[in-house]
C-alpha cells in the first residue's frame, strides 16, 4: 500500500483557503478516500449522524504528481483529523519550499503511551534548496476492503437525487436569515417548490418567523408559476396550495444542521442548489464551481451536503 504526491499551487489554495476550513465546520474528523483518479473527503457516511458531506477532487486538481498503489484496486481510505491536516499543510507552505509533498508512511511510535508499534502517518515534506521540513500527521489504520467498498457504494448510489433543485440566493444573505431563526427555535420547516419558491420557517408556541424566496432558477422537474390574480396573498397559503397540487416538498430539519451546512460559503461556490430527496429522508445541498473566468462547470470538483430530515411524528 503506497501513496505519494506533490501538491500543485491550485490544490494548496483550494484546500488551505477554502475547502478544509469549510469541512472542519462539519466535523473535526472525516474519511479521506484515495483512488487512481480522485481525492475524496467524506463526513458521516458510514453509520454517522448529522450532516453528511462529500467533496471530490480530480487528482490533477490538487496534485502535480500522484502515485498510488494497493491490493484493493489502487484504493486507500483512512480517517484523518482535518485540523492537523490543515495545520501541516499551512506550515509546509509557509516554509516557501520548491516542492510540497505528502506521502503515506508507517513509523514506530508509542501507542497509548505504553507499547511501541508501527503506526500510519501522512507525512508532509516541504523541500527547498538548503532545507526541508517534515511533519507527521497521525491517521487511523487504513480501512478494510469491506469498509472501502462501503464508501464506494455511497459514492455510486446517489441516495435518491431530488427531482427538483432550486438555485439558492446568495449564501451570505441566507446565512443572515438562518442566524436570526437560530435564536427562535431548534426545528426548521423547509420547503422547495417546482416553480422555484423556497421557504424557511421556525414555529414555536409563542412566535412564528420565516422567509420566502420566489422565482428562483429550477433544475429538473418544474412548473409554470400560478397567475398572481388567483394565488393566495401570504406565503403560508401559497405553500399550502403548492403542496396540495403536488408541486412542493416540505420537511423539518434541525436548525443547527442547516446553519452548519451554510458554512459551505467558505468554499466560494458559483452556484448552490437545494432539493428534497424523493422519499423525503434528507435535504440535498449541491454546489457548482466554474472554471476561472468562464461559466463552464468544473467537472473535477464536486461537493454536496445531505441534511437528515427529522421525524415528523
Amino acid at each position: 500500500m503506497k501513496f505519494q504526491a506533490i501538491f500543485n499551487d491550485r490544490g494548496v489554495n483550494l484546500l488551505e483557503k477554502r475547502f478544509l476550513p469549510a469541512l472542519e465546520k462539519v466535523g473535526k474528523t472525516c474519511h479521506l478516500y484515495l483512488d487512481r483518479k480522485h481525492v475524496i473527503f467524506l463526513h458521516n457516511v458510514l453509520h454517522g449522524d448529522g450532516v453528511q458531506a462529500i467533496t471530490q477532487f480530480g487528482k490533477d486538481t490538487i496534485f502535480a504528481e500522484y502515485r498510488i498503489s494497493s491490493q484493493n484496486a489502487g484504493r486507500i481510505a483512512f480517517t484523518i483529523d482535518l485540523g492537523l491536516f490543515l495545520r501541516a499543510l499551512r506550515s509546509s507552505v509557509s516554509m516557501d519550499g520548491d516542492v510540497c509533498q505528502v506521502k503515506l508512511v508507517k513509523k514506530r511510535a508509542r501507542s497509548s503511551g505504553v507499547t511501541e508499534k508501527a503506526l500510519p502517518f501522512l507525512t508532509f515534506e516541504s523541500k527547498g534548496h538548503k532545507s526541508a521540513v517534515v511533519q507527521d500527521v497521525p491517521i487511523s489504520q487504513p480501512l478494510t476492503r469491506g469498509a472501502v467498498q462501503e464508501l464506494q457504494d455511497v459514492l455510486e448510489s446517489g441516495q435518491g437525487l431530488p427531482q427538483t433543485l432550486v438555485l439558492l440566493p446568495a449564501l451570505g444573505q441566507l446565512q443572515g436569515h438562518v442566524d436570526q431563526l437560530k435564536n427562535v427555535g431548534d426545528v426548521l420547516d423547509l420547503a422547495v417548490t417546482k416553480c422555484g419558491d423556497f421557504y424557511l420557517r421556525v414555529n414555536t408556541p409563542f412566535v412564528s418567523i420565516g422567509t420566502e424566496y420566489r422565482g428562483l432558477k429550477v433544475l429538473g422537474d418544474k412548473v409554470t408559476p400560478q397567475s398572481s390574480v388567483n394565488e393566495p396573498v401570504n406565503p403560508s397559503g401559497r405553500l399550502r396550495e403548492a403542496i396540495n397540487r403536488g408541486e412542493a416538498h416540505s420537511v423539518k430539519v434541525a436548525v443547527k444542521h442547516f446553519a452548519k451546512s451554510l458554512q459551505c460559503h467558505l468554499t466560494k461556490p458559483d452556484h448552490s442548489f437545494i432539493g428534497v430527496s424523493p422519499n423525503e429522508s434528507c435535504v440535498l445541498l449541491m454546489f457548482q464551481y466554474f472554471h476561472s473566468g468562464s461559466w463552464e462547470v468544473d467537472e473535477n470538483l464536486h461537493m454536496h451536503y445531505r441534511i437528515p430530515v427529522l421525524d415528523s411524528g
